[in-house]
C-alpha cells in the first residue's frame, strides 16, 4: 500500500465514522467564489479538512476548507466547499487526495466548478461555460505507479466529460431560461496570471477558458470510471488587448463568480435531481 493510498484510507475512515452510513451519488467540487451552493445542501454536516487525518488545508481565496456532506435535488452528495491547488505548493497526490476520498466513499458522478478567465472573445463576464474538453498544462496526478485496482495504467480521455450529462444541463438550461456557452478548459498552474501573449497563445491552441485547477481531479475521476460534469463561471475577459491600466484582482474575480452562483447552483440541482 503507498503512502497516498493509506491516507485515501485513514481520511475515507474517518469521515466514515463521522457520517454513519451515509452513501453519496455525486461528489461537488465548488471553486474559488463558488462555495454558495453549499448554502442549498439539506441537513448539511461540515466537516473541515483541518479536522481530517492528512488532510490539506486550502489556503486560497474564497475556499473555506469544508468537506459539506447533505442533500441536493433530493440525493445525497458531498460537496468540497473549496479545493486545493498546486499552486499552494502541494504536490500533486495532495491536490487530488479529496478526489481519491471522495471515490472511496463511493461516489459514482463528480461535478466540478471554477473561476476561469475567457479567452473566447465572445465569452463575458458572468458567463457559464459547460466544459467540453480540456488542454492540460499542469503535471499528470498518474505519473508514478499505478494502482489497478483504482483504474488502468493508460486511461481513456476521449470523452473527460460526461455527453449525457452536457446534454441534460443543455436541456435544464434552456427549460430555466439560463445562457449557457460550451468550450474547452486549459488549466496551467498559476498563481500569477497569465500575460496576454500567453492568453493569445491559449487561444490559438484551442482554449476558450483558462484558471489553475480542475483537470487534475477530473483525470483521477476519469480514471475510476466516474462520469464528470464540468462548468466554468467567466469571471474576467482574458484577452490580450487592455487598457494600459487594467489589472487581474482576485478579490474581483470571486466577487464575479458570486454573482453566478446562483444559475450555477440551479443546474447542479437539477441535474443531480435527475440522476
Amino acid at each position: 500500500m503507498t503512502d497516498s493510498t493509506t491516507l485515501v484510507y485513514e481520511a475515507a475512515e474517518f469521515l466514515r465514522q463521522r457520517i454513519a452510513g451515509f452513501k453519496p451519488l455525486a461528489g461537488i467540487v465548488l471553486g474559488s467564489g463558488l462555495g454558495q451552493l453549499a448554502d442549498d445542501i439539506q441537513d448539511a454536516v461540515a466537516i473541515p479538512y483541518s479536522a481530517i487525518p492528512g488532510f490539506p488545508v486550502s489556503t486560497a481565496v474564497g475556499h473555506k476548507g469544508n468537506f459539506i456532506f447533505g442533500r441536493l435535488g433530493g440525493k445525497e452528495i458531498v460537496a468540497m466547499q473549496g479545493r486545493i491547488h498546486y499552486y499552494e505548493g502541494y504536490g500533486m497526490q495532495m491536490v487530488v487526495l479529496p478526489i481519491r476520498v471522495m471515490i472511496a466513499l463511493g461516489i459514482r458522478y463528480l461535478f466540478v466548478s471554477n473561476a476561469a478567465g475567457g479567452v473566447n472573445y465572445h465569452f463575458h463576464v458572468g458567463d457559464l461555460m459547460i466544459i467540453r474538453d480540456h488542454i492540460n498544462m499542469l503535471p499528470n496526478p498518474l505519473i508514478g505507479p499505478n494502482d489497478d485496482r483504482e483504474g488502468p495504467r493508460f486511461p481513456d480521455m476521449t470523452r473527460p466529460y460526461e455527453p449525457k450529462l452536457i446534454a441534460k444541463a443543455k436541456r435544464i438550461a434552456r427549460k430555466n431560461g439560463i445562457f449557457v456557452q460550451e468550450g474547452v478548459y486549459l488549466g496551467d498552474t498559476g498563481p500569477s496570471y497569465e500575460t496576454p501573449a500567453e492568453y493569445r497563445f491559449y487561444r490559438t491552441i484551442g482554449a476558450d477558458a483558462v484558471g489553475m485547477s480542475t483537470i487534475p481531479e477530473v483525470i483521477v475521476a476519469r480514471h475510476a470510471g466516474i462520469p464528470v460534469f464540468g462548468m466554468s463561471v467567466i469571471t474576467n475577459e482574458a484577452h490580450d488587448d487592455y487598457a494600459e491600466d487594467y489589472e487581474n484582482d482576485g478579490d474581483d474575480v470571486v466577487k464575479a463568480a458570486a454573482a453566478a452562483a446562483e444559475k450555477m447552483t440551479t443546474l447542479f440541482r437539477e441535474i443531480i435531481s435527475s440522476l
